[in-house]
């Protein structure tokens, strides 16, 4: 039985960011995506790079992972779960929730 992978609403990471918290997040959209915006320090790996450049990813005990919608970001965790990482948050809603905060 594997750890669930747990949710973060854009509510709380905004809150966080704001009280000067460093966090870990990840944004799994492709370039155009990210080139209208993104979280302030979000690293930014494609979907599909995925399996390249997991590497890059700070091992931290929470790891946020940010799509468009949560969907993406869904398939992307259950992917760095499956490869052994731990910690791991799906921000509900994603950049389109972000955006209206």
């Amino acid at each position: 039985m594997s750890e669930q992978i747990g949710t973060i609403t854009p509510e709380e990471v905004k809150r966080r960011i704001e009280q000067g918290e460093r966090l870990n997040v990840i944004d799994v959209r492709e370039d155009e995506e990210v080139a209208a915006g993104t979280i302030p320090g979000a690293l930014h790996i494609p979907l599909g790079q995925l399996p390249e450049r997991y590497g890059e990813i700070p091992r931290t005990g929470e790891i946020i992972v940010i799509c468009r919608s949560g969907n993406r970001s869904g398939r992307a965790c259950e992917y760095l779960q499956a490869i052994g990482f731990t910690g791991l948050k799906n921000m509900v809603g994603g950049m389109l929730a972000w955006e209206k905060l």
